[in-house]
């Protein structure tokens, strides 16, 4: 089968196109024909070889943890999906990725795509849609009338959060640039920020949960937005834990557990269009396309999610 693959740790030029074996699934798992997969920051992380010492693969590595296609194979263990199904999954993370045509996924982290979107769109939600849904439920408990600063709004994570923390009833504040200001309102945001002219830290206080995406300074920063008892969760660094207890607040570093059950809940989200898909970059199926698509992702200014259509 077809796959982009990486035989080295490197720029975007160690991105080859290259044929591979079909996987082959186990008992417990489907193979999964992929019509579309997105990119997400740990693809060019991995690739730089900033993740060996977490994740110690060996060569060629297939890159991609989303995944939307059709269910071509069932292991013998596999009783809720079928040959044919239509599904997404942020499939276990290891180094037969989603940049290929087939991808094997473990039964209990697929879900069914909803009917009222595309592939694309489904292919967008798994990884950013759990990382945000576990954020803001698991980790920080967002409820009716909460104060939540989502920072880095318009991007793939902050896209999502600030949907599903106005379905929980929260207040909403985000940061994002003047150029999506609108977008971000449309989201559902109550207040938006313009992180190039306005200091976030002294526009806001008294908030219950931030939701940090950037790291650094932004997240240092994030602590002086808390009312003491908040709640600080990142998936960008480790928050200094002698700030947290200087303001009096629970602060976390968050990476998402793949989870099938509850990307079906997300799946029912979009289904009622409650939570709407937020694809803002759509790329080809080969390298030089990766290698645009990885490039754009490296930026950290592209407008939701980068989709690669492989089907």
């Amino acid at each position: 089968m077809k796959a982009i693959v990486i035989n080295n740790y490197g720029g975007k030029e160690e991105l080859q196109e290259q044929e591979v074996p079909k996987p082959q699934i186990k008992d417990n798992q489907v193979l999964v024909e992929v019509h579309a997969t997105s990119i997400n920051p740990i693809d060019w992380k991995l690739r730089e070889g900033y993740l060996k010492s977490m994740l110690d693969f060996s060569f060629p590595i297939i890159l991609g943890w989303d995944v939307a296609g059709t269910i071509v194979e069932t292991g013998k263990q596999v009783k809720d999906f079928q040959i044919g199904d239509e599904v997404f999954a942020r499939p276990d993370t290891t180094a037969n990725g989603t940049y290929a045509e087939y991808t094997t996924v473990d039964e209990n982290l697929l879900a069914k795509k909803p009917k009222n979107i595309s592939f694309e769109e489904a292919a967008s939600i798994p990884l950013a849609g759990l990382t945000a849904w576990q954020c803001l439920v698991d980790k920080t408990g967002v409820k009716k009338g909460d104060k939540v600063l989502i920072q880095a709004g318009a991007g793939g994570v902050g896209s999502l959060a600030i949907q599903f923390a106005k379905y929980l009833g929260a207040y909403v504040a985000t940061t994002a640039s003047e150029k999506n200001e609108t977008y971000v309102k449309e989201l559902g945001a109550d207040k938006f920020i313009n992180y190039k002219t306005q200091n976030f830290a002294e526009e806001l206080e008294d908030f219950d949960i931030v939701l940090d995406t950037m790291g650094g300074e932004v997240l240092e920063k994030s602590f002086q937005v808390l009312k003491r008892g908040g709640k600080l969760v990142t998936i960008a660094g480790q928050p200094d834990q002698d700030l947290a207890k200087e303001y009096g607040v629970e602060a976390m570093s968050y990476w998402l557990t793949p989870n099938g059950e509850q990307l079906t809940e997300l799946g029912d989200l979009l289904d009622k269009k409650i939570v709407k898909a937020q694809v803002g970059h759509v790329f080809g199926f080969s390298t030089d396309e990766l290698r645009e698509a990885h490039t754009l992702s490296e930026t950290h200014h592209a407008k939701g999610k980068i989709v690669i259509k492989v089907k």
